[in-house]
């Protein structure tokens, strides 16, 4: 099992995930005692791709293009989900508020770290889900924009904004 002090084997991760690639993340890091963006920083490239996260915020904003998505937040105790879209957006004393008639969000950017878009069959049907995840400086999951939550697989034009923000969102290598 590895250890959060230890060198993080991406192999490992791998071969854990691919197991049961639906699997939540979540649960997964929970298993191998790791920050839950080492599960996706070590999918780079075949299922995650990470985002340029200086640019969080236009990428957030482009979120109101898609209409409904689901957000999820968790923390240590528990995990809410809502269903809404995007938009009201300000900025006050370091907050990103997102206000619309179906979500209400403050997000504290001074604590966001990184960015991935993320796809992976749900947990639920194993229908494809695509996801950008936001996650702290600890390596926590802050929330995650699911542009679907399974169901269905995704419908071709949902498929092309999906891969068209990751595109326009991209991490240039350093």
């Amino acid at each position: 099992m590895l250890q959060m002090e230890s060198v993080i084997d991406h192999n490992v991760i791998r071969e854990a995930y691919n197991a049961d690639r639906s699997q939540m993340t979540l649960m997964l890091a929970h298993k191998l005692r790791i920050p839950e963006v080492e599960i996706v920083r070590a999918l780079e490239g075949d299922t995650a791709h990470e985002l340029d996260f200086a640019r969080y915020e236009e990428l957030i904003r482009a979120f109101e293009t898609l209409g409904n998505v689901h957000v999820i937040v968790s923390n240590g105790a528990a995990t809410i989900e809502s269903f809404g879209q995007f938009g009201g957006f300000s900025q006050k004393d370091g907050f990103l508020n997102v206000r619309s008639k179906s979500l209400d969000m403050h997000i504290r950017s001074w604590e966001l770290a990184a960015i991935f878009a993320f796809r992976k069959p749900s947990h639920l049907d194993g229908h494809e889900s695509l996801s950008f995840q936001f996650f702290d400086k600890r390596g926590n999951a802050a929330f995650k924009v699911f542009l679907n939550f399974g169901g269905k697989a995704p419908a071709p034009e949902l498929q092309q904004s999906y891969n068209d923000l990751i595109v326009n969102f991209k991490k240039i290598a350093a």
